[in-house]
């Protein structure tokens, strides 16, 4: 067997896994949002002093638009509904969370580094690129392929 056939043959068995890591990689990044979403909406106006403090214009407005859109992609994501559109929303969130609280501190996680905001971020952009999966209301009510 050629190498050329074993890898397609290879990238073929691949595939299959995709809906299955699609489905994976929302519920887990719906996850790591939920805790944040539910402690901004437990305390908004504190959120909101601290994005006073950090020089963020309308903090009040602000602290309101980023738990929505926090929580909104909690729900959105688990389901596999409107997964592009919510994602570019939720990108913005972590663009503003790495150059506003964790540039600072560095890249690592364990420092409050911005490695995890990165991460998801790149788990956001494939979600806008490749859509929400096999697994997905998307595609149920949609008709997304992937």
């Amino acid at each position: 067997m050629k190498l050329k056939e074993l890898y397609m043959n290879f990238s073929h068995v691949g595939d299959l896994f995709k809906p299955l890591s699609l489905l994976i990689a929302r519920l887990i990044v719906a996850y790591g949002f939920y805790e944040p979403a539910m402690m901004k909406w437990g305390s908004i106006e504190k959120i909101a002093e601290w994005f006073g403090s950090m020089g963020i214009p309308l903090p009040l407005l602000n602290a309101y638009m980023a738990a929505t859109t926090e929580i909104v992609g909690v729900v959105l994501l688990t389901l596999g509904l409107f997964t592009r559109a919510i994602s570019l929303p939720l990108i913005v969130v972590m663009i503003v969370a790495i150059v506003t609280v964790h540039l600072p501190h560095g890249f690592a996680a364990g420092e409050n580094g911005f490695e995890i905001p990165l991460y998801y971020m790149i788990f956001l952009f494939i979600f806008v690129s490749n859509g929400a999966g096999k697994y997905s209301l998307d595609r149920l009510i949609f008709g997304e392929k992937n």
